[in-house]
């Protein structure tokens, strides 16, 4: 159970690597909600998958570093970014190759940290940041000390914020990526699932290297839910390991929900939902939901709650609003 646990959060991490680097929104979330859900299970991270857990953890701040509403930490003052930020530290630890990038990518970090702050104007809080983010040694003082003049600027446009911008970071975090993904070519799922494709005649290459095509509505293609639908075919066939579905039962309940949501058209039926208005009865279920397992928690909130026809994206957007308007 242990290692088919293993087996699976390194196929999620792939995934959300994957769906980071393209810009896969409604993927990257569903991804990131099967990863979220494995990682909870885990009653301690195993030397050999702290750099994957980790990863994981930095994608999902990253994704959501702009909004300041959403919480990742127990300390309220930790927006999304700079709980980042203390992942990207974790995975510095296990790597010494890269001591450039990781440098680049951490100065980015630092930076936006800053910047999404003054976007939001936000400059009593951006100023009270710095003095979190950086220590008194000599080679961080020439940054904090610009950061610090920007600040005291309420402009978020000076140009330092400009140079180091959040699309940068998105493009040094994809290369990033890039070198994991190598890194990590032997994936054990991905290689099982590619050998089964074969054998049914599915067209292995075309699953596994075909882009995934997203429109604005966040709708994928056919060929996108037979390669996730492909996984769990695998768990369920895998030779020797008799897993039963009550084994992980957040991980096979997003499974079978995806499964079970794809239309004649190869169009997600969650996506048709996405307009049903919210009643005031779901809202108490989200909140009480929030309360009892904690802001990002949305699997969870989702199989304990009493939602019509919701998905964990739903709530994590239906909070969002919520905590707008509040």
């Amino acid at each position: 159970e242990t290692v088919a646990a293993e087996w699976m959060l390194e196929f999620a991490c792939s995934c959300l690597c994957r769906h980071f680097a393209e810009q896969s929104g409604a993927e990257f979330w569903r991804w990131r909600d099967v990863a979220q859900a494995l990682i909870n299970g885990l009653s301690r991270i195993p030397p050999h998958q702290k750099k994957t857990v980790y990863l994981c953890q930095l994608l999902i701040r990253i994704a959501q570093g702009k909004s300041l509403g959403l919480q990742f930490e127990n300390d309220q003052r930790i927006s999304p970014l700079e709980s980042a930020l203390s992942f990207w530290a974790l995975l510095e630890r296990e790597e010494i190759k890269l001591e450039k990038l990781h440098e680049e990518i951490r100065r980015l970090i630092q930076i936006q940290i800053v910047a999404v702050y003054m976007e939001n104007r936000y400059f009593k809080e951006a100023a009270e940041v710095l003095e979190r983010l950086f220590t008194d040694s000599e080679s961080d003082k020439p940054l904090r000390v610009k950061l610090a003049t920007v600040v005291k600027t309420k402009d978020p446009y000076v140009p330092l914020l400009q140079s180091f911008s959040y699309s940068l970071l998105i493009s040094k975090i994809k290369s990033y990526i890039e070198l994991f993904m190598k890194e990590n070519e032997t994936n054990f799922l991905i290689q099982e699932a590619t050998k089964h494709v074969a054998s049914k005649g599915l067209g292995s290459t075309a699953l596994q290297n075909r882009p995934v095509d997203v429109d604005e509505n966040g709708e994928s293609d056919l060929e996108t839910k037979q390669r996730f639908v492909l996984s769990i075919i695998l768990l369920r066939d895998l030779p020797g390991q008799k897993l039963a579905t009550s084994t992980f039962p957040i991980f096979f309940n997003l499974c079978l929900n995806n499964m079970q949501n794809v239309g004649e058209n190869g169009v997600s039926l969650a996506c048709s939902r996405r307009r049903q208005r919210w009643t005031h009865k779901e809202d108490l279920e989200l909140k009480l939901g929030v309360r009892e397992f904690g802001v990002g928690n949305w699997a969870k909130i989702l199989a304990h709650g009493n939602f019509n026809n919701r998905t964990s994206v739903m709530l994590k957007d239906r909070w969002r609003t919520l905590s707008k308007n509040k």
